[in-house]
């Protein structure tokens, strides 16, 4: 019989013996979000002297760490994020030569990477061994399996604080080459505030999501309003990309039940999770949950599989047409694509006929010096979500529909809901460009 306790501490390393393995002109790729293996990235910098052209592979990099951050990493280390975070935005702005974007579908980040170059090594992080030699991937696997399955080192630090997650979650530790022993409180995010704002746009998109929808919600304080404002609905169910606080506290009120769902039906569907302990704590071994890979989860094929989809995301801006901007402002790229267009689209061809995709922003940023809604996206603007599949616009004034409307009725909607301040100006400038 095979003894998979010998086995796996046969493969424990330190995390400098671990760190040795990167070498030159490699991808190294590293788990994304609360998954990041913390330990591991933050001894990168110790190969530096030993090696060139290093592209580490990231989601939203929680941390600064020393191989990108420090200006002295360029031509060692470079970070090359899928989905930027304050650290990526930090080291870009203070010109340190470490950092670059990778365009992207969520859905597919690792397999687009994959025709380009086989990764080195994949660090992630994952839960202690169970008796039968496999270890849980717990918080995300969005591209990870994939990477795993094609790296030609795999690399894990075990956590015994982490949850242990369902799905297709499970390793065997025979599939891994060293593991890191590193204990620690998975990475938490705080409780989102909605204010005043946040609330409306809540309420506002509460009032397009009927009774027994399956929804998606990103972070942040307006989904977290509008979660607050589905708590009148019954039987909702969830497909979506990111887990959150929001709906774990739904389910236990009794709104998410997952039983009106006509794919994966009594079961929530995630592809990654991040939130507070509480959430990781109703998690663990939680057989309501399941984690599948971000390529099959997000695959607009399969989210328009689901019933009454409503997909809700955020964006930064909104141009007269309906080009939807949530990641950059001109060519300062912020985010990422991420997965609203996996999402957008999937839910507005959903098989039932009854998909919408909400596009939130508040009417304003800035402390109400620009409008949100804009003539035209400032050049060099990515345009994350196509005018063509741009359904619902909301803000805290109202509800826009653009599906199937002409560029005129697009620009005389958007302005209806856009801040009163700005009316006027929007209303001539449209008239100046012939929109109206």
């Amino acid at each position: 019989m095979i003894n998979y306790q010998d086995i796996y501490k046969s493969k424990i390393v330190s995390i400098e013996e671990a760190v040795s393995h990167i070498k030159s002109d490699t991808d190294v790729i590293v788990a994304q979000c609360a998954s990041e293996p913390q330990g591991c990235m933050s001894k990168f910098h110790l190969a530096k002297d030993k090696v060139q052209n290093v592209k580490v592979f990231s989601v939203l990099t929680l941390k600064a760490y020393d191989f990108y951050i420090n200006p002295e990493m360029k031509g060692h280390f470079e970070l090359c994020s899928w989905f930027h975070a304050p650290g990526s935005r930090q080291a870009i702005k203070e010109g340190a030569g470490t950092v670059t974007y990778v365009p992207n579908m969520l859905h597919r980040s690792a397999t687009d990477r994959l025709k380009v170059k086989k990764p080195h090594i994949f660090f992630g992080t994952c839960t202690p061994p169970d008796n039968k030699g496999f270890v849980s991937l717990s918080l995300g696997i969005t591209y990870e399996k994939e990477i795993i399955e094609a790296a030609d080192i795999v690399i894990l630090e075990v956590n015994d604080q982490l949850p242990r997650t369902f799905g297709d979650t499970h390793l065997n530790v025979q599939d891994v080459n060293y593991f890191v022993e590193y204990s620690q409180a998975p990475p938490t995010l705080p409780e989102p505030k909605p204010d005043e704002i946040a609330l409306k746009i809540g309420n506002n998109i509460a009032k397009l999501v009927d009774n027994g929808s399956t929804i998606q919600l990103g972070i942040g304080d307006i989904p977290n309003a509008a979660a607050l404002s589905l708590r009148d609905k019954k039987d909702l169910g969830v497909h979506t990309e990111m887990m959150v606080d929001s709906m774990m506290e739904l389910y236990n009120m009794g709104v998410i039940t997952n039983k009106k769902k006509a794919f994966y039906k009594d079961k929530f569907v995630c592809t990654f999770a991040m939130g507070s302990k509480k959430l990781y704590e109703w998690l663990d071994n939680n057989p309501a949950v399941e984690f599948l890979r971000g390529k099959y989860v997000n695959d607009p094929c399969i989210v328009k599989q689901n019933s009454q989809m409503v997909s809700i995301n955020t964006c930064i801006m909104v141009d007269f047409t309906g080009q939807v901007a949530s990641e950059s402002i001109g060519i300062n790229q912020y985010s990422g694509t991420g997965g609203q267009t996996d999402t957008a689209v999937g839910a507005i061809e959903g098989f039932d006929g009854k998909g919408k995709s909400i596009i939130a922003c508040r009417s304003t940023a800035k402390a109400d010096k620009i409008s949100t809604i804009v003539p035209v996206l400032p050049e060099g603007t990515a345009v994350t979500l196509h005018r063509s599949n741009t359904d619902y616009i909301v803000t805290e004034f109202g509800i826009a529909r653009l599906t199937g409307l002409t560029t005129k009725e697009r620009t005389l909607a958007l302005i209806e809901i856009a801040h009163p301040k700005f009316k006027d100006e929007l209303t001539q400038k449209a008239k100046n460009m012939g929109y109206l």
